[in-house]
């Protein structure tokens, strides 16, 4: 019994060895750890919807994206607020010590603001700097029912200028860009019409000098405004425009810097970020600086050409001069392939009158015209009698 139960008990032992010797021959290695899924990132977001960089003084365009898109401008639309305001300074039907008593309606403004109280008291000059510096609301309010009498009023006189100035793409409804309440349309614009505005703010010193401003006291200094474009502090030659935002708009701004005497403007509409807004301004500036130069090639009253004869004139001979300054944006390296075409008679019978056009003359580029001023008399010339032609037929004149 003793042997069978030895005998039994050495069997399963050889028997379970065996079956392990298999079970590691059939054990399959552990899988890889799964690599989790990668989750494929969606198409980077636009850095804007729309874009334009011009020089100033000519309008010339030197990048353009969408330039026509129809765009909510959120608190640019401040700049035909400031423009109306502007003009209105400038023909005298209002003074910037204006003083302006708070309503009720004013004190109620959302969004930015100076927070305006009812009943207080302020001149149209700081509003003014509220609405450019801090972008308030309720100070754009007020000044609007200060100029018109109601803010219907001065969106009317919005959409009035925005036509004269051919800004087709425009539609004001507000003075102050606020998202609009249900049933209420959008402030839009577009790249070119800003352009058009801007160019025209140019025109007011003043303007120039609160869109330049990073920092500024209000109510007695109790409460510091600071200036949204943030470009300012960042890009020196930078004094303005104006930002905006909502979440329908996205981030827009218009800027406008000046080096060495060319002054750029731009407009970036629907960035997804001030940061991404700010930076593409700021390289446009930076890139087209480097490559342009504001070339001065004309000053108002420098002589122009060869005499002209004048075989009438108490004087017998004239130099031309130019009736205006004339400067064009140019590439850096083709600044000595612009040409100056002069034309001006050789002679002129009569006599002549102070800033009359003798001729002009024209400034090429690359067999394309850049521009052309007049060329006029810088006095008057007199015609001599007929005695004195005779005398100097002889020779005795």
């Amino acid at each position: 019994m003793k042997k069978w139960f030895v005998c039994l008990l050495l069997a399963s032992l050889i028997s379970s060895n065996a079956l392990a010797k298999e079970t590691r021959k059939l054990k399959k290695p552990s899988p890889a750890p799964v690599k989790k899924e990668q989750k494929i990132s969606p198409q980077k977001e636009a850095p804007f919807q729309a874009l334009l960089v011009i020089e100033a003084n000519t309008g010339m365009v030197l990048e353009a994206v969408n330039p026509h898109l129809k765009h909510p401008l959120a608190s640019v639309t401040k700049l035909m607020t400031a423009c109306i305001v502007m003009e209105k300074l400038e023909s005298g039907a209002n003074q910037l010590t204006d003083i302006i008593s708070i309503s009720s309606a004013a004190s109620k403004m959302g969004g930015s603001q100076v927070y305006l109280k009812q009943g207080e008291s302020f001149t149209l000059e700081e509003l003014m700097k509220a609405i450019i510096i801090a972008s308030g609301n309720d100070a754009a309010y007020a000044v609007a029912e200060h100029i018109s009498g109601t803010v219907e009023a001065f969106v009317e006189e919005m959409n009035k200028k925005a036509k004269s100035l051919g800004m087709n793409d425009s539609e004001f409804h507000s003075v102050h860009g606020l998202p609009p309440d249900p049933g209420q349309s959008q402030d839009i614009s577009s790249c070119n019409d800003l352009m058009l505005l801007s160019r025209e703010l140019l025109k007011y010193p003043k303007l120039l000098e609160w869109t330049a401003i990073q920092t500024e006291p209000f109510r007695n200094g109790t409460f510091i405004m600071r200036n949204h474009n943030k470009i300012i502090a960042k890009l020196p030659g930078t004094d303005g425009f104006k930002t905006g935002y909502y979440e329908k708009a996205g981030f827009n701004v218009v800027a406008t810097a000046r080096k060495d005497g060319l002054r750029l403007i731009v407009a970036v509409l629907g960035s997804p970020s001030a940061r991404i807004r700010d930076s593409i301004a700021i390289e446009k500036f930076k890139n087209y600086m480097a490559k342009y130069k504001m070339a001065a090639l004309a000053q108002k009253g420098q002589n122009i050409g060869e005499a002209v004869f004048l075989p009438d004139g108490e004087t017998q001979s004239l130099q031309a001069v130019a009736a205006s300054d004339f400067s064009f944006p140019v590439l850096r390296e083709k600044m000595d392939a612009v040409k100056k075409e002069i034309r001006l008679p050789r002679e002129v019978e009569g006599g002549v009158e102070a800033g009359q056009k003798m001729g002009d003359m024209v400034f090429m580029l690359d067999n394309e015209t850049l521009g052309t001023i007049d060329l006029i008399s810088p006095a008057q010339i007199k015609k001599v009698g007929f005695l004195k032609k005779i005398l100097r037929l002889i020779g005795l004149g």
